[in-house]
């Protein structure tokens, strides 16, 4: 007699955290240790907070980041930080949030802060393309460090979603312009862009920041919630999976997760998820605030526009400086 045969399954480590002090980056640590992932002497690896603006709440907290890069460094890794924000540069949103004093506190100032551009041009499953920065594509491993947040546009923003900041500069905002709400053969465009992403990457390792989450609205302009916990796993879509079930929502009501169990990704079912640490019952976060109703994907042509002129300026004034 045949065994059934039985889903793989996807670790997700969880961990309670309640404040961003030495204590929450030896959590940090640790949850990557238990992760047991094969890192080298002389890997490159891209550590990928969320930068998204200059604001501390909106961003992976620096305490965090730094440990992280600690910890990699420690390894023998060389170790860049980038990201694509919305607005302005990467090193200045880092600055603006404390986390050029983070790394040097840590004993890591020679990490290179960069802009995640360089764009290199990817197939799109529904065709078509989108530009990845070659820092990105050129690393043994990208360290995700997504935090967790509501989002206007996708309702919850975690690990897959982070991955967008890989995307070289505006052509983020070209992509909500260009594939927004469109949809082909009833799929939509823009939350398959997103997975798609993930088949082009190098390894992705996640930390999740909810130690202090973002509800209400988001990606930016939210209000702060004690989710206070840090998760981590070698399977993006599996940490969301995890943390999507935390939250008590549906997979039709969150865009991305619809799309990924659309297409059966690995990970995107709970029975996929092997969980580790703590239980998910240990995190109550009943009072995480979603937004009902969402808003376009899209982006008006005139707000591109002006975020355009926005970057080209504040690049301007870094070179300057």
């Amino acid at each position: 007699m045949t065994e059934p045969q039985l889903p793989p399954r996807y670790n997700v480590v969880l961990a309670k955290a309640t404040a961003y002090d030495e204590e929450a980056v030896k959590t940090a640590r640790t949850l990557l240790a238990f992760l047991d992932i094969p890192f080298a002497p002389g890997d490159r690896v891209l550590v990928k907070p969320n930068l998204l603006r200059a604001d501390v709440l909106t961003c992976t907290n620096a305490t965090i980041v730094a440990g992280v890069c600690r910890y990699l460094l420690d390894m023998g890794c060389n170790v860049m930080v980038g990201d694509s924000p919305g607005f302005g540069t990467a090193r200045g949103v880092a600055k603006s949030i404390g986390l050029d004093v983070a790394l040097a506190r840590a004993g890591c100032g020679e990490v290179p802060l960069i802009s995640l551009d360089s764009p290199v041009k990817k197939p799109l499953s529904l065709g078509g393309s989108i530009g990845l920065s070659r820092h990105a594509l050129e690393a043994d491993y990208i360290v995700n460090l997504p935090k967790l947040k509501a989002h206007v546009q996708m309702r919850v923003t975690g690990a897959v979603k982070n991955l967008f900041g890989c995307i070289s500069g505006v052509r983020k905002a070209f992509a909500h312009t260009r594939h927004g709400d469109k949809e082909t053969d009833g799929v939509q465009v823009f939350p398959s862009l997103i997975a798609d992403i993930l088949n082009h990457l190098p390894p992705v390792v996640t930390l999740m920041d909810g130690i202090t989450a973002m509800h209400v609205r988001g990606p930016s302009g939210g209000k702060e919630f004690p989710a206070r916990f840090l998760a981590a796993s070698a399977s993006p879509v599996a940490l969301d999976t995890a943390v999507y079930s935390m939250l008590g929502v549906a997979p039709e009501d969150i865009p991305l997760w619809r799309e990924l169990r659309r297409r059966n990704a690995p990970g995107a079912f709970l029975e996929q998820v092997a969980l580790s640490g703590e239980d998910l019952c240990e995190f109550d976060l009943s009072g995480f605030m979603l937004p009902m109703n969402l808003m376009p994907q899209a982006f008006n042509p005139v707000r591109l526009v002006v975020s355009t002129v926005k970057r080209l300026w504040a690049r301007s004034v870094s070179a300057g400086n």
